[in-house]
């Protein structure tokens, strides 16, 4: 998408003078890792928001009635439940998270079609990881905060339908093709990352019984809404003391460890032990959760959640050249490690261990 084009710059002008924001001042804050753009807006009077652009150029979201087949030939979006960038699914969920006293940012004005929406402005550096990052907030106190957010999204109800002022978006539900389509970055992209190739013959084939022995764990397990993105570079600590929510919209019937394993096992920070013990120990006290199975279901969904992520970063340094992945990926790796040895993941264990044993050697 060029951003700068004289089309897109006209539907924004018009957008703005149709809120009330036309003749507010436009700062670029860069491109999100969608194909989102943000710009602060200061108005005369000193009223500040940011405008959210994120134009319709994706391939469209699955539809609730797509069966596997469908969803393969869709592609990406289809297969793993990804919102495609769609600015209703936004609106929608965080009408329906602050509808439940959840501080996601005050809509102001949208557009679907266009993909324009203006919403509040948090401000800068109120992410939870440049807090802490900057002394002004103590690690533990904000984990303990964002898990407490956690225990209020575990007793809300999964809606199949959010619906506002006409404006439809399904709540889907993550599952079998999701968890196996990101598992299977780990086959295509971690091999490689050691000089080999792709998992392939019977290699794949005992990948592929391992990854589904996981899944079928894995969806034995209760379901709730799960926010997917849900980690110290999206929450926000505000002024108030409150977390602000910031990326929600491919939010998905999952499960409630999800979301706890990406908060506490973070590829882009080290998340001190302390702090990711008092989060889940916050967590499991207020829902009065079991611990034992509680460890369990974070082990399972954390390791097809970690697959995904190594996978994805050895993509990005292998077919995309971008090396500095590789930065982040020994911690990735560790915690792909951390979550093999619980005993539920004997098999998986094993598996990677034979394929990529380098995963077990990583030095975060």
């Amino acid at each position: 998408m060029d951003f700068d084009s004289s089309h897109r710059t006209a539907q924004i002008d018009t957008f703005l003078a149709k809120a009330g924001w036309g003749d507010a001042t436009r700062i670029p804050l860069g491109q999100d890792a969608s194909t989102r753009r943000y710009i602060r807006l200061v108005r005369p009077d000193a009223a500040r928001a940011l405008l959210m652009d994120a134009p319709r150029i994706e391939a469209d979201p699955c539809p609730p009635d797509a069966d596997e087949a469908l969803r393969n030939q869709m592609g990406w979006n289809a297969q793993t439940r990804l919102a495609a960038s769609r600015v209703d699914a936004f609106v929608l969920l965080a009408d329906f998270l602050a509808g439940h006293g959840l501080r996601p940012p005050r809509i102001m004005a949208h557009d679907t079609e266009t993909g324009l929406a203006l919403i509040e402005d948090f401000g800068d550096g109120r992410e939870i990881a440049r807090q802490i990052e900057s002394g002004l907030v103590d690690e533990t106190e904000a984990y303990v905060a964002a898990a407490d957010v956690l225990t209020r999204i575990d007793g809300l109800p999964v809606p199949l339908n959010l619906e506002r002022g006409g404006e439809v978006w399904p709540i889907l539900e993550f599952d079998r093709l999701a968890l196996a389509t990101n598992a299977d970055l780990y086959a295509d992209w971690l091999p490689p990352q050691a000089g080999g190739g792709p998992l392939e013959g019977k290699q794949r084939a005992r990948w592929e019984a391992e990854r589904d022995a996981l899944i079928q764990q894995a969806m034995a397990f209760p379901r709730g809404l799960t926010l997917r993105d849900f980690h110290a570079e999206n929450l926000l600590w505000l002024e108030d003391g409150q977390i602000g929510l910031l990326d929600f919209q491919d939010a998905v019937k999952g499960w409630d460890v999800w979301d706890m394993a990406m908060l506490t096992q973070d590829a882009r920070r080290a998340v001190s032990p302390e702090a990711a013990e008092a989060a889940i120990s916050h967590y499991v006290n207020t829902t009065g959760k079991d611990r034992a199975a509680f460890d369990e279901r974070l082990a399972v969904i954390g390791a097809l959640n970690a697959l995904r992520i190594a996978g994805v970063f050895a993509r990005l340094m292998i077919r995309d050249g971008k090396p500095r992945y590789g930065l982040f990926q020994p911690r990735q790796l560790s915690i792909l490690a951390r979550n093999l040895s619980h005993p539920a993941l004997e098999g998986m264990a094993a598996f990677v261990r034979e394929t990529t044993p380098f995963v077990f050697e990583a030095k975060p």
